[in-house]
Order: structure tokens, then sequence, then C-alpha cells
């Protein structure tokens, strides 16, 4: 049996050898590139391993690699299966690990049991909240990157004399990391400005104003760009310690005389530059519509004299930013589009392009990488990994498993 899970590109492949009593179920997992996969993200539906472990629950299994080493596990309760009167682990949507591939190791096999013993609380490496002390910011990280977006509060009005902050935006924006460790609960507890200073775990230093800032989408009419305001309510799904994901809707907008409203879900793993963000359009009228994911063409603080270098990467379905500054490093910036039909800009942004129904999701990619956190530290490298992250998400990995 085949099949794609919502949230991911993993094909999973189940054969039952073994009778229901099976006290060990067998993952094999293989893909067709040459390239690393590092923290590829292997999932399951939990349906799978409890039909092969009847009973089995969260609290007591054990994911365990070739070796017989332990590795960090999650089970979502995204999309359940069923719901679980009687308490014998039916209810849940997917177990996550994860594993780095080799350059050339195609093929990898992983075990997963149950256990007399409670599994350990995991260190977790992925976050996303809502920060209800900062007018109405959605700030989400893993051990790579961090991002935020904004708001209602952040969009109304200030009451005369107040000094409130006003911007209306649905663009997403960048903090940027040097640690591996979760950050965002530290800054914002520094107060509004500190974190503008790299103190040594790094700094917000991307402009967002009015932009797409790093990937936020509009309804492109082939010269204007129509964009949704700040996103309108929010919910978390999962939170880690692997995978996060949260959605983030948007109050319907007038786009050259089409309604348009938009939800978008955002899949945070751990290890990677690079989001997953599935975005669907509602509106009626035309059979499509043209969506166009940015880039801030001015994405730096003032007195950077940035030099911004813009790529179109066709053949990885791309839009990509390196940008040197005069004193806080270098970083890179990048959009990967598999259903792009071409490029274009306007004032504020560089922009791809893709064809949208109404009600179907359309999936892309934002990162960012900054030369401070000492992995990306040049334009080249920054091509390379975006080029790759395209590869992996166009061959995603297979999973067969086995219940013995």
């Amino acid at each position: 049996m085949m099949r794609i899970t919502p949230v991911t590109t993993a094909a999973v492949a189940l054969l039952f050898a073994a009778p229901a009593w099976a006290a060990t179920l067998s993952v094999t997992v293989s893909h067709d590139l040459d390239i690393a996969r590092p923290s590829e993200t292997i999932t399951i539906p939990w349906a799978d391993v409890n039909k092969a472990l009847p009973n089995a629950l969260i609290q007591r299994i054990a994911v365990k690699d070739a070796q017989g080493r332990v590795l960090p596990h999650q089970v979502t309760n995204v999309a359940p299966q069923a719901k679980d009167p009687n308490n014998v682990g039916i209810a849940y949507g997917e177990l996550i690990f994860q594993h780095s591939f080799a350059p050339g190791e195609k093929s990898a096999t992983f075990t997963v049991e149950k256990t007399d013993t409670l599994a350990p609380v995991f260190p977790t490496k992925v976050s996303a909240r809502y920060v209800q002390e900062r007018l109405d910011d959605f700030a989400w990280e893993n051990d790579k990157i961090a991002h935020r977006t904004y708001g209602p509060a952040l969009a109304a009005p200030a009451p005369a004399g107040s000094g409130k902050e006003v911007l209306v935006t649905s663009g997403l924006d960048i903090w940027f990391k040097r640690v591996s460790y979760p950050i965002v609960d530290r800054w914002y507890n520094k107060g509004h400005d500190h974190y503008h200073h790299d103190e040594g775990e790094g700094m917000d230093m991307y402009n967002v104003g009015r932009s797409r800032g790093a990937g936020g989408v509009g309804v492109w009419d082939g010269k204007t760009l129509y964009n949704s305001t700040n996103y309108a309510e929010w919910k978390v799904l999962a939170n880690g310690p692997v995978r996060a994901i949260f959605e983030l809707r948007y109050n319907g907008w007038d786009a050259a005389g089409t309604q348009v409203s938009e939800t978008k879900r955002f899949t945070v793993d751990a290890g990677h530059q690079f989001d997953t963000i599935d975005s669907t359009f509602t509106f009626s009228g035309p059979a499509k519509l043209d969506v166009a994911a940015g880039l801030n063409k001015t994405p730096t603080d003032k007195g950077q004299n940035p030099v911004v270098g813009v790529e179109r990467d066709t053949k990885s379905h791309a839009l990509l930013q390196w940008v040197e500054q005069a004193s806080n490093g270098a970083f890179g910036v990048a959009i990967v589009l598999p259903a792009s039909t071409g490029y274009a800009e306007d004032a504020l942004n560089q922009l791809i392009v893709a064809p949208v129904e109404s009600g179907k999701p359309l999936r892309y990619l934002v990162g960012a990488a900054w030369s401070r956190a000492g992995e990306i530290t040049t334009r080249e490298q920054w091509q390379t990994y975006v080029a790759q992250a395209a590869a992996r998400l166009n061959s995603p990995v297979r999973v067969s498993l086995q219940a013995k």
C-alpha cells in the first residue's frame, strides 16, 4: 500500500509479513539522490505502527537505528485516525524521527519497539508559539533559524499619545541565530530593542516593512501584487521535539475584483534552514489565479550599505538572495517553489510566480542562513544548499515497513 501523508513528501509502503502480535516493526528508508540528506525527517502513519504493534503507546516505544541507538522521536495528533476510548494507542497521526544520510548512502534501516519503561523526554529543537506579550506576534524556530510574523494587534491604529507601533503587513520576518538552542523566549524577555544587537546568540536585522519579507505571498495580475493584511487567527498542531506544525489564517481581501482568503500551514523541522509552507487560497470566479511569493528588495538595517545579489534559478525553481553587509556579516534568503512558471518584481519585492486553484494547497520552501552561524558563509555555498533542498523536495524518501 502506498500513501502520501498530508504534511510530508515521504511515501510509505507497508508489508505485514508476520502475525498481529509482532514485537518489532522494521523500517527501511531509501532514496535516489547521491547528495547528503542531513536531518532527513521520516514519517510513518501511527495507524500502521499500531497495526504492527497492537496497543503501542507513545510513552512506551523506542525507535532505534541499525546500531541499536535510541533516536529522538515524536508522535503527532494531526489528522488522528480515530478516537481512543479504550486507551489502546490508536488515536494519533504520525510517528516522526530523523536520520542524516551521508553522500552516497541511499538506504538505512530502523526498528520501532514497544518498551516496558517510559520513553525519555527528548530535548526539543523546534518551537512555534503565539507571542501575546508583543502585539500578537507569532514566532517559530528550529536549531538553525528563527522567524516571526505579525498579528492584528500590531495592525491596529495607535491611540493618541500611546506611542504604539503600527505595521500592516503579512510579510515574514527572520531572526538570525548563531546558536542551536531556542532563543525566541529569551529574546522577547530581553525587551523590544535588545535583540537588534548581536550579543553572541544572533540578532534581528532583517527588514520587512510593507514588503513580502522572506516568503510572504500575494495575488499577482502581471502588474500589481494584491496582499492580505496581518494574520487573523493561529493554530498550533504539533510542537516538537522534531517537528512543529502550525497554521495562520488570513482574512479575505480584494485582488483586482476577486475576493481571496488564505490559510498557511507551516512545517518546521529540526536541522533545516528551510521551512515547508502549504498555502491554500480560497476564491470563486476564476478557475485559477497567479500568486507570487516574494523577497524584500531592501532586506537590511539602515547603514549596512548592502550588496544584494539576486539569482533566478530556473532549474531548481528557486529565487535567491545573497546579501553582503557593512558590519553584520552576510546572509542568504531563498524561496523554492516547484510549481513556479516565472519571475517578476514590483517596487518592493523580487517575486516568483505560480498558478493556484481554489482550495488546493501550493507547497513551497522558505529559508535563510547567516555567515556568522559558521555553516554557510559564501554565496556559492548558499546556492548549493538551495539546489540540494530543491532536489530533496522533488525526490522524497521512500519508507517501507515490515512487522517481525
